[in-house]
Formats: C-alpha cells, sequence, structure tokens
C-alpha cells in the first residue's frame, strides 16, 4: 500500500512479519551475538557486503524494525537509533566535523548540546552561536569551515521556530550540512527533512517512546549520510540501543498520532489561557499569533507541539510554582504523558552561564512545561491554582 498517512504509518511502520513468523509485536531479540551458516556468509556479513547480524552493538532484528519505522515516519531513507538523544547527537556531529571545522547554532538551544559544542572546542571544532529566529544569521556566521548548521525548532525551552527551508536553503549554497533537532515537533508535527534538512534527530526518550519510561534516541536521513554515522561514530564510540528499549520506542510510536494530537491541543489551549493570566508574565507557544515566527511555524508545522513556556518574573515565583503544583508533575524530562514543570533557569540551563542564559531569552523565572494528555480542564485548574499562590 503506498502513500500511506502518517497515523496508518505510526501503527504500521517497520513491519516485517515474514521475518518473525508473523508476530503482530516485532519481537524482541537480546542476542549479543549471531552466528553464521558458513565462511563465505560471515565474511561478507561482517564485512558489510550482504544484510545481516553478527555483533550486538552493530544492530539486531528489534533495532532494525525501530528504525525502519522512524525512517519511513520522517520521510528518510534510512535511520539510525542510539542508547540516548545525545548519542544520537553527538555521533551527528562527529561524523562530519573535525579538528579545525566550525559549526553554527543556536543560542538558545537543548543546553546539554551547548554544552557539548562547547567541549568540542578542546578537539578543534569550535561554534558560532546565532539568533535563530534570523534565518540570515546562519549565513552571516558561516565561515569557509563551517561544515555543520545546527537547526532545533522549535527550541528548548523558549520553543522559538526557525524558518527551516531557509536555512537549508542557505546551507545548500554553501556547502554545509543541516542538522535538525526534531524532538520537540516529533514527525507528527513536522518533517525537516522534506524541507532540505540532510540528519532529523530526536531524544526517543521523549515523544516518541512517550511514557517517561526509557532512553534513547534516533536519527533519520539519506543512507549514505546515515550509513557514514554508521560506521563511523556510532561503530567506534558505542552508544547503541538495546533490544529492549529498543522494543519499546517501536511499542511508543503505535500510539505517536493519538497522543501528539491531545498534546497538540492541550498545550495551545492552556497557552492562550494562560496570556491573561495577571500571574504570568510572558506565554511562549508557537501557536498564538503573537509568538515570534508564528506564521513560519503555521506553514512547517502540521501542529504547534506539546511544548510550551511561561516567565513569571522571578525565581521565586517559579519555585513557587513547581512547589504547588498537584495534578502536574515536578521533574526535568518532558514529552510523556503525563504534564511535567520544571524552572529552566534554575536547573536544565543552569550549567549555562548567566551571560548564555541572557542571550538565550532564558529569565529567572521561566517555567517549561510539557504538556500531557490528561484532561484540559483539569490540568488548567491545577495550573491557575499554583500560579495564584507564586
Amino acid at each position: 500500500m503506498k502513500n500511506k498517512t502518517f497515523e496508518t504509518l505510526a501503527v504500521h511502520g517497520g513491519e516485517e512479519r515474514d521475518s518473525h513468523y508473523g508476530a503482530l509485536s516485532t519481537p524482541i531479540y537480546p542476542a549479543s551475538v549471531f552466528a553464521f551458516s558458513d565462511a563465505d556468509e560471515g565474511i561478507a556479513i561482517h564485512n558489510f557486503e550482504k544484510p545481516g547480524y553478527f555483533y550486538g552493538r552493530l544492530g539486531n532484528p528489534t533495532q532494525t524494525a525501530l528504525e525502519l519505522c522512524v525512517a519511513e515516519l520522517e520521510a528518510g531513507e534510512d535511520a539510525l537509533s542510539f542508547a540516548s538523544g545525545m548519542a544520537a547527537i553527538s555521533a551527528s556531529v562527529l561524523a562530519f566535523a573535525g579538528q579545525g571545522d566550525h559549526i553554527v547554532a543556536p543560542e538558545s538551544m537543548y543546553s546539554t548540546a551547548t554544552n557539548l559544542f562547547h567541549d568540542l572546542e578542546r578537539f578543534g571544532i569550535s561554534t558560532s552561536f546565532v539568533d535563530a529566529t534570523v534565518a540570515s544569521n546562519y549565513r552571516t556566521a558561516a565561515r569557509p569551515n563551517t561544515k555543520i548548521f545546527w537547526i532545533e525548532t522549535p527550541s528548548n525551552p523558549l520553543v522559538q521556530i526557525t524558518d527551516i527551508a531557509a536555512v537549508t536553503g542557505i546551507a545548500k549554497e554553501l556547502g554545509v550540512l543541516t542538522v535538525a533537532d526534531n524532538t520537540f515537533a516529533t514527525p507528527y508535527n513536522q518533517r525537516p527533512l522534506e524541507m532540505g534538512v540532510d540528519i532529523s534527530v530526536h531524544s526517543a526518550t521523549k515523544y516518541l517512546g512517550g511514557h517517561s519510561d526509557l532512553s534513547a534516541g534516533v536519527l533519520a536521513g539519506s543512507s549514505d549520510l546515515v550509513d557514514r554515522i554508521r560506521h563511523g561514530p556510532s561503530k567506534l564510540m558505542g552508544g547503541n540501543i538495546a533490544p529492549q528499549v529498543a522494543w519499546l520506542v517501536l511499542r511508543g510510536i503505535r500510539t505517536l498520532a493519538l497522543r501528539m494530537e491531545r498534546h497538540n491541543s492541550n498545550a495551545a489551549t492552556i497557552a492562550d489561557r494562560l496570556v491573561s493570566h495577571p500571574k504570568v508574565k510572558a506565554v511562549y507557544h508557537p501557536s498564538l499569533e503573537s509568538h515570534l515566527n508564528h506564521s513560519i511555524a503555521a506553514m512547517q508545522m502540521r501542529g504547534f507541539g506539546g511544548m510550551l513556556a511561561l516567565d513569571l518574573g522571578t525565581g521565586e515565583a517559579a519555585k513557587s510554582f513547581v512547589n504547588n503544583v498537584e495534578l502536574c508533575t515536578f521533574a526535568t524530562s518532558l514529552g510523556g504523558v503525563e504534564t511535567i514543570v520544571q524552572p529552566s533557569a534554575l536547573m536544565t540551563h543552569a550549567t549555562l552561564s548567566a551571560e548564555e542564559r541572557a542571550a538565550a531569552g532564558i529569565s529567572e523565572g521561566l517555567i517549561r512545561m510539557s504538556v500531557g494528555i490528561e484532561n484540559v480542564d483539569d490540568l488548567f485548574a491545577d495550573i491557575d491554582q499554583a500560579l495564584e499562590k507564586a
């Protein structure tokens, strides 16, 4: 069946029932070593001249099922999975940048990725951080040795929007590789590869898994680029996903479309209600017409996502808010079925300097909210009562 919708792909992507004796659920293959039938087969598989498996770090059938599914969801030729989102991010960078090379990345994005780019300076890889809401800033920051344009949209934690097609257009002119962190949007809401991005990467710990019970990462792209990562950093540095975890991610993806519908609608409703709340200084969500680059988000996204941010003005107000929520959960992750809140400047982005946080627009009173799939009225009632105490 050709031209399957996303909803159908989420349920059936990666299926190879004939290979698994008709099992509707792809089996978990916990084997770390696979036997060969003869010398010719063993040599061919070991040297990647023939499809097959021989060592767990380099893949197994459960992992393959997940990767086939992600490739279909992202409209890519191939995909590769990892033990964490940071393993996927690191591999994406190290496969294409080396000593003497340069990267352009957003000044407001996932703090651990920011810190990774800083750490790469000791290996001779430099990074320029730009306001990614203005696509032309990538061109301005580019150098002759620039190898990667890093994109994160919507961004963490301010859900800032980058014009993907504009950035990839600049990149193609300059011969620069583009990598987009698509974690916040998910392939349900946004497919960067269709807008010219070379590699789309996810922390599958978040929405793809969707239930706060695993750690994983995935990336998708063309076969040649994914192979370069597979036979480079992935093979040499490890970070491979466990088959049990690959199975959990695959199971999570089966309900991704349904979950994202509710994440999208709940977040948009809450953002709209918070705009006029007297205790809230600012609300950030791409669904709001007042949100910077709202029109770009409306063009490149199917839905506006389940992540939003609200500024309560002070760190004390932020701490009071997370201390007083009852239905919402105070935790550090995101993308699960439950609503999770955290004060970003005091936690995930506390690893950045005050100057870096200021440049990124992350105030002391900023709350990042991963809106879950609970009843929206129940959620807002809890948010409202916590705000009244802040």
